[in-house]
């Protein structure tokens, strides 16, 4: 398995540079929830395609031999709708496999990128293995949502944009499912801030993989399950946290939607389930903080069906 390096992320920052947008922050006022710290939020959701999976996308796609003519690629929705939007860019066909309960948000944004959907019927690794077998048998190459050289790389390019705009930041919070956010961040901020990935307790992948020692299937479910139900976490994403000894916060469902609405009503910020796991570890108190510390919270997507209730 190979990981990759600080320099890897810097050299994917290069390569999608000009392509994806530089996300903003956001400064929040959680003293009523008892936080008392500076606490920053880093939109990913306004990026290309709602996600910040447009950046481990687009460098996967700009990484592959000059003569690819298309890939193919499978997801609960979002890196679905990353490969579509970084395929057309650089002119070639994609064919992405989701499950066949995708939300209309999703797939309709799949669509508007020209990308061919094949809907598989169970979850994200019934459509990963659909994927696998149509890549072999077209000679397509697949572009994997989360446990690949490149996509950590591109997803740690998330990190170096925190350096940049919240210096100061001392923890990182984010949500995780394959763990290909976690670990690019990590990567790229390890000796400078400690990133704590969070998973919802319905789909506890990195949990279990610690637990188990090693990477292992899970049964997933709950509100957050289109962005952050994998089946199983990365190996690129395990290795990380074996190697720094982390384990990771679970948050319930309630926490989860609470966050959202949070977010909705206080700053009008429409996030995705999965993308307020991270947020609700602080607002939940499942996150120690130490008075006056600064933490940047990453909200990692916003394709999301309908207002909060």
């Amino acid at each position: 398995m190979d990981v990759p390096g600080r320099s890897d992320i810097g050299a994917a920052r290069s390569r999608i540079a000009g392509a994806v947008r530089r996300t903003p922050v956001l400064e929040v006022d959680l003293r009523d929830h008892g936080v008392d710290a500076r606490v920053v939020l880093k939109l990913e959701l306004t990026q290309h395609t709602g996600s910040f999976k447009v950046r481990g996308a687009l460098n996967s796609v700009l990484s592959l031999p000059a003569h690819a003519t298309g890939v193919c690629a499978a997801s609960g929705g979002n890196h679905a709708a990353a490969v579509a939007w970084a395929a057309r860019r650089a002119g070639l066909g994609a064919d992405v496999f989701v499950p066949e309960n995708a939300t209309p948000a999703k797939l309709a944004r799949i669509r508007s990128y020209g990308a061919r959907i094949h809907a598989v019927q169970g979850y994200v690794k019934d459509a990963l293995e659909a994927c696998q077998v149509y890549a072999d048998d077209q000679g397509l190459p697949l572009l994997h949502p989360y446990d690949t050289f490149e996509t950590v790389s591109g997803a740690g390019t998330t990190g170096l944009e925190v350096e940049d705009q919240v210096p100061d930041a001392e923890l990182v919070l984010v949500s995780c499912g394959g763990g290909g956010l976690y670990s690019g961040l990590a990567i790229a901020l390890e000796g400078q801030a400690a990133v704590q990935p969070v998973e919802p307790e319905a789909c506890p992948d990195l949990a279990r993989a610690i637990e188990a020692g090693r990477p292992v299937p899970v049964d997933v479910g709950g509100a957050a399950a289109d962005s952050l139900g994998a089946p199983y976490i990365g190996d690129i994403a395990y290795a990380v946290a074996a190697k720094a000894g982390i384990r990771p916060v679970l948050v319930d469902e309630e926490g989860i939607l609470a966050a959202r609405r949070w977010l909705w009503d206080s700053v009008r910020v429409l996030a995705e389930p999965g993308a307020c796991a991270a947020l609700a570890a602080l607002l939940t108190g499942r996150v120690a903080v130490v008075p006056g510390q600064t933490i940047c919270v990453i909200i990692s997507g916003g394709n999301n069906e309908s207002l909060p209730v």
